[in-house]
Formats: structure tokens, C-alpha cells, sequence
């Protein structure tokens, strides 16, 4: 499934040499629907990328492709800023009823900007008002965004040399299992806050993802999360949840912290809050840490009411009736039972897996393997991205919505490409 070089030629004289992921994926999209992108010369593409997590529901899922038309038809409100709209309105109404009250959860919402990024930055900012002090601990491998507060609490080297200035003022801690088990959770960062000697300045706040997505599929078990948050309770630091991309059910419950059974102080969301790949995020925080003044933190685009239109209809659509959990965790039973017989297939490559609900991650003993899997899948019609610090792993995030043939399709096909490069 290759294309000509003129159909890309624009984009390789005038588009910025940063763009990645078209690289890996030589084809001119025209067409998506459901679980699979169609190109200009009519090739199909299962998707296992799913907008890297912003499109749990799909592409041009149809009803809440029918809310947004005729939110557009009737001359719906587009730009907003912070103004009171019908459409702002029915989200909060259906955000509080479906998903917070349900789960007893105390927040307030704060709309940051139309990235994750916005929301981490919101939420590190906010932490530092409300405690006073300007350190927040971070875990290796995290990947909290691309902006400088972002990156200064993300671990990998190279997104942290793009900034071109010190990032300060976070500090990272060993991440579940980072030390392999050798050593008894948070014995590292307990000393450091005891000792006055340590250095440490006492962090603001702690920021974690319960799974480190781009940090290769990380999964931080419950136990430990629930140790994290009595040491933020003990030691008088708010605990902030990155819930970016695995929020919005990609683990299972809507938010990824609930297996745990933690109640973060700040949680950022965005990528599938919209639920149809619209720019949205959401700074939730407790009511007693609303602290800021009116125009402390602002942005133009922060009221987004057609992503707010296509973010109510998912939520009624999906998580009104309690099925979509369901249906999400009988999904990642199936990968991770292909994953199970394809690692020992071919055990003498070294593959293990891991993963959570519809996030998996493949990993090979030659870390260049996971690359040659995703260009080869690829070339079979599935596209499929690597992530970790060295891209070794294989990571799978199909649409929750995918169906069960579908998602059969697509690991077999990925089997077929571990197959070709041996």
C-alpha cells in the first residue's frame, strides 16, 4: 500500500519538517468511519491508534455526528470564550449527572484551553497557589505534554531538549516497578522528604499517570496508587492524575483511577472528552481548591461548545446505561489473549505484553523490532504506533467502539507482522 511521491510532495516542501507520525504512515487520508481510515487511492486501514486516544468513539461516530450537524444547522453558538452557552450548559448538566455524582466525586470544572497540555499547565499552577510552594514530583517515563511546564514534568530526553531552556522546579521518583521490585514502594521519595537535608524542596503537588502511555504502556498497580495517595495525604501534597488519554473509559471505568479507588485532588482530561476528535480538555479540581481569580488563567479557544455538543451526546450515548465498561474490559480480554499466544509463538524474540482495558503495549528483547512490526503492519492496512523512550514497544489503542471482528482482524494481522520480521 504505497503511494506516488507527488501525492505527498506538498507536504514535504511546504509542511515543517517536524511532523511525525505522516512519516510512518505514507498515505494521503481522505475518508474514516468507525475503526478504519480509507486513503485517497481507496485503500483501507484498520486503526489501532485511534487519534492517539481521542477517538474512543470512533471516527464520525454517527450519533454524535448527527448532534454536531444540527448544532451547526441551527446556527449554534461556535466561539464562546468563557460565556454562558445552552450547549456549555447541557455538558455540565450531563458531566455532573452521568459521570460525577455517580461516583461521588466533589470536583468543579475548569475549562483551560483545547489541549491536554492546557490542562497539565492549569493544574500545576494551580497547586503552586494553593500550597505555596513551586516543586511538583513527577515519575520517569511520564509524558504530561509539550508546553514548558508540560515538559518540565515528562521524562523523556529528547521532547525535553526541544524546549531550549532549563526546565525546573520538578523533580521525578522511580514509577511502579521502575526498579524492577528491589526496592520497598517510595522509600527513595519518603527519605527525601524526611531528611532536611535532602534537598528536595516540599513539592506542591505530585503528578501521575496510572498508566504511562507514551512512556511504553506502564501500568501502576492499584496498590501502589493508593500508597501514592496516603503519602500526598500524609505529607500535605495535592495529587494530581494525568487522565489525558486514559481517561474517557480506555482502561475500563471513565476515569482511570477508579479501579484504585482514589479520589485525586486535580485531574486533568482531555483527547476523547469530546468524543468526536473536537479540541476540549478539563481541569477537575476539588471545591475547596478553586482559588482562582477571574482571569487568572484564560485562553481564547478554552470554550469550545461544538466539541461540548459531541462530548454530551457521548456521554448520554455511552455511559448513561453502564455498558461501555463492560463491553471496553470484554475487548481487552480478547487482546490480551492473542497477545498471550502470540508472545509464545515467538518467545525465542524475547515478547512480553502489558496493558489495561483497550491499552496494550508489545514489547521485543531488540527494542528496533517494535518499529519494523508497526511499518510492516502498516503495509498489511493496520496502523498501529511504538512508544516508550527507545519506541520498543508496540503500543494498541483501538476505538472502544471496535467490534469484536474487528478487533480479531486487526491481531491477526499484527501477528502477521511480528511474523514478517523475524
Amino acid at each position: 500500500m504505497t503511494i506516488t511521491p507527488p501525492a505527498l510532495s506538498v507536504f514535504e516542501s511546504l509542511e515543517s519538517e517536524v511532523r511525525s507520525y505522516c512519516r510512518g504512515w505514507p498515505a494521503v487520508f481522505d475518508r474514516a468511519q468507525g475503526a478504519r481510515l480509507t486513503d485517497e487511492d481507496g485503500h483501507s486501514y484498520l486503526d489501532f491508534f485511534a487519534g492517539a486516544g481521542s477517538l474512543n468513539y470512533g471516527h464520525n461516530n454517527p450519533v454524535l455526528k448527527r448532534a454536531l450537524i444540527d448544532y451547526i444547522e441551527r446556527d449554534g453558538i461556535t466561539h464562546g470564550l468563557d460565556m454562558a452557552t445552552t450547549a456549555k450548559r447541557a455538558f455540565l448538566e450531563t458531566f455532573q449527572n452521568v459521570i460525577l455524582r455517580p461516583r461521588d466525586l466533589p470536583y468543579k470544572v475548569m475549562f483551560p484551553g483545547p489541549t491536554g497540555t492546557n490542562a497539565v499547565e492549569a493544574a500545576l499552577k494551580l497547586a503552586r497557589k494553593v500550597k505555596g510552594r513551586e516543586s511538583i514530583v513527577s515519575f520517569t517515563n511520564a509524558f504530561h505534554g509539550m508546553s514548558l511546564g508540560s515538559l518540565a514534568v515528562t521524562g523523556n530526553a529528547f521532547k525535553r531538549a526541544g524546549a531550549g531552556i532549563p526546565l525546573v522546579h520538578g523533580t521525578p521518583m522511580p514509577f511502579d516497578n521502575y526498579l524492577d521490585g528491589r526496592v520497598p514502594d517510595f522509600l527513595w521519595f519518603e527519605r527525601l522528604l524526611e531528611d532536611q537535608g535532602s534537598g528536595l524542596n516540599k513539592p506542591a503537588a505530585v503528578i501521575v499517570e496510572t498508566v504511562q502511555g507514551e512512556g511504553g504502556i506502564n501500568v501502576a498497580r492499584a496498590e501502589w496508587l493508593r500508597a501514592l495517595a496516603d503519602l500526598c495525604r500524609r505529607r500535605d501534597m495535592l495529587l494530581i492524575v494525568d487522565d489525558i488519554q486514559m481517561g474517557c473509559g480506555r482502561t475500563g471505568a471513565f476515569f482511570s483511577f477508579e479501579e484504585a479507588g482514589i479520589v485525586p485532588d486535580i485531574v486533568t482530561v482531555s483527547k476523547s472528552i469530546s468524543g468526536y476528535g473536537l479540541p476540549l480538555s478539563l481541569c477537575l479540581f476539588k471545591g475547596e481548591l478553586d482559588v482562582w481569580e477571574p482571569g487568572e488563567h484564560n485562553g481564547t479557544f478554552r470554550g469550545n461548545n461544538p466539541a461540548f455538543v459531541t462530548a454530551t451526546a457521548a456521554l448520554d450515548a455511552y455511559w448513561a446505561d453502564g455498558q461501555m465498561e463492560k463491553h471496553t474490559l470484554a475487548r481487552g480480554e480478547q487482546v490480551e489473549q492473542a497477545l498471550l499466544a502470540l508472545c509464545a509463538e515467538h518467545g525465542r524474540l524475547g515478547a512480553s505484553y502489558r496493558g489495561r482495558g483497550l491499552v496494550w503495549g508489545l514489547e521485543f528483547a531488540d527494542p528496533a523490532r517494535a518499529s519494523e512490526v508497526c511499518a510492516r503492519a502498516f503495509e498489511l492496512g493496520l496502523l498501529l504506533e511504538t512508544s516508550g523512550p527507545q519506541s520498543e514497544v508496540v503500543k494498541l489503542l483501538p476505538p472502544l467502539t471496535i467490534t469484536p471482528e474487528e478487533l480479531d482482524e486487526g491481531l491477526r494481522t499484527l501477528a502477521r507482522a511480528v511474523a514478517a520480521t523475524v
